[in-house]
């Protein structure tokens, strides 16, 4: 088992393989970063019968198909398992498997892991489990391309003619009550611990339900509990002995948009955008992030805001000591506890923005249900994700605010942030700024991306290709 090239997370990858051997499976896990090669070389020495890749960040989705091609390269045979939150059953489908003529298998979640490898290697299950798998996928492949085909994209000039209309003659944007950057360095854990968010904990462990109803749940409430407690109890030892750090950092920005990007004049900084390009409802805008900055035309200043939080300095000591206990359960959830605190440190953040460093919502009021479900004015969308899908962005905002030097987060060659328990992002204040996906692009906006970005064309097709329609 390995999480890919440039990607390190390794959360999800670790419950399956707690799963495995569970249920007597000998586990090689490889750790995280690994390179195809690596993986294979691997494989093939310890004459596994199954590789299982693993992958959180969209550039491991690429990873995982060069692979499966280098595993059809070498003529090996070896089942493969695919797994991670930006999988899914169609990738793998429409992807990975048509690369590779041995067996290919998505797996939803570590539940799903034993049956699925149990029918992989049993000599009387493994020939009709893998036709079937085989023909499942090639269907899926067919229908993906016969609903792709039946969407409209627009072109890249009528997708900008439908952007959202804002009035900014009639608009003025908020002045920041302290510009320029702020660093939280040693940050106490203990004020983060409010602002959790502990339904995607539960779900870490593939226990579903929504915090704090899942307690009452007749199938998994009883376990729900426990885990519960134990995380409690971690986290009071994590906060009382201060095991981890959490470092910050925020700015704000003058801001203008300029031909669908963002300029920071004073830093000479600009971070490139783009549009939602199908066809859409009545009414119904293509939206781009740079539609929520004041344009360069009009005579008031607005402001973009940035950020970077971790909570995980210091994880890989405690992580090393359970794991040399092989005390698995606990080196998994202080991971997950870590991630937790990060995400709230990052809700804690955008809230002193709100109210005190930008200030625009001074008086805001907000319970922890509020918080969450994010209802308050303005958003914090991220490099690498739905409405600002290219990773490498955030090398950029690293530059920006120093974040490595400042807080100890670092990227990989893929961008992915370590340690793994941190949050990065924007901070865009105008009240009729929301989350989207930009889903698919056509060609026409790639080449004009590609332009405005001053990079190759096949390197922004690299971090935008499962963007491409």
């Amino acid at each position: 088992m390995a999480t890919v090239k440039g990607d390190v997370h390794d959360i999800g990858k670790n419950i399956v393989g707690v799963v495995l051997a569970c249920n007597n499976y000998e586990i090689i896990d490889l750790g995280v970063m690994v390179p195809t090669n690596t993986i294979i070389d691997a494989a093939i020495e310890h004459q596994v019968d199954i590789i299982g890749l693993s992958g959180l960040i969209t550039p491991s989705l690429d990873e995982m198909v060069n692979i499966a091609a280098e595993m059809e390269r070498r003529s090996l045979s070896i089942p493969i398992l695919i797994g991670g939150a930006t999988t899914s059953r169609m990738h793998t489908a429409v992807k990975v498997a048509p690369e590779y003529s041995g067996p290919v298998v998505h797996v939803l979640d570590a539940s799903r892991s034993v049956p699925v490898a149990g029918q992989l290697i049993g000599l009387k299950t493994k020939d009709t489990f893998t036709a079937q798998i085989r023909k499942e996928y090639t269907e899926l492949a067919i229908q993906h391309a016969a609903r792709q085909s039946e969407k409209t994209i627009l072109s890249y000039m009528d997708a900008k003619a439908n952007r959202i209309s804002i009035d900014w003659e009639n608009y003025t944007p908020p002045q920041p009550k302290k510009q320029g950057i702020e660093v939280l360095a040693d940050f106490d854990l203990g004020t983060l611990r409010d602002y959790i968010d502990w339904t995607p904990f539960f779900s870490t462990w593939q226990l579903k339900g929504k915090y704090p109803l899942i307690f009452e749940d007749a199938y998994v409430g009883n376990e729900a509990k426990k885990l519960f407690k134990d995380a409690q109890h971690m986290l009071d030892q994590l906060i009382t002995k201060k095991l981890l750090t959490a470092n910050g950092i925020v700015g704000i920005f003058e801001a203008y948009e300029e031909n669908g990007d963002i300029t920071l004049p004073q830093e000479n900084f600009t971070f490139h955008c783009l549009r939602q390009q199908r066809k859409m409802g009545t009414h119904i805008p293509n939206l781009s992030l740079a539609d929520f900055i004041a344009p360069k035309t009009i005579s008031q200043k607005d402001y973009l805001g940035a950020f970077a939080v971790t909570t995980g300095v210091g994880i890989e000591k405690i992580v090393a000591e359970y794991e040399k206990d092989h005390d698995d359960y606990n080196a998994i959830l202080v991971k997950a506890i870590a991630d937790r605190l990060a995400e709230a440190f990052a809700e804690y953040l955008h809230q002193y923005v709100r109210k005190k460093m930008w200030g625009y919502s001074p008086n805001e009021v907000l319970n922890n249900d509020l918080l969450i479900r994010e209802k308050y004015r303005g958003i914090r969308p991220a490099p690498g994700y739905p409405a600002c899908p290219d990773h490498s962005e955030k090398a950029k905002l690293w530059k920006l605010l120093d974040i490595e030097n400042q807080t100890g987060i670092s990227l990989t060659e893929s961008y992915a942030m370590y340690p793994t328990a941190a949050v990065s992002g924007f901070y865009f204040s105008h009240p009729e700024s929301r989350y989207f996906a930009v889903g698919k692009i056509g060609e026409d906006q790639l080449i004009d991306y590609a332009k405005r970005k001053s990079v190759d064309y096949t390197i922004a097709k690299k971090w935008l290709g499962p963007n491409l329609f």
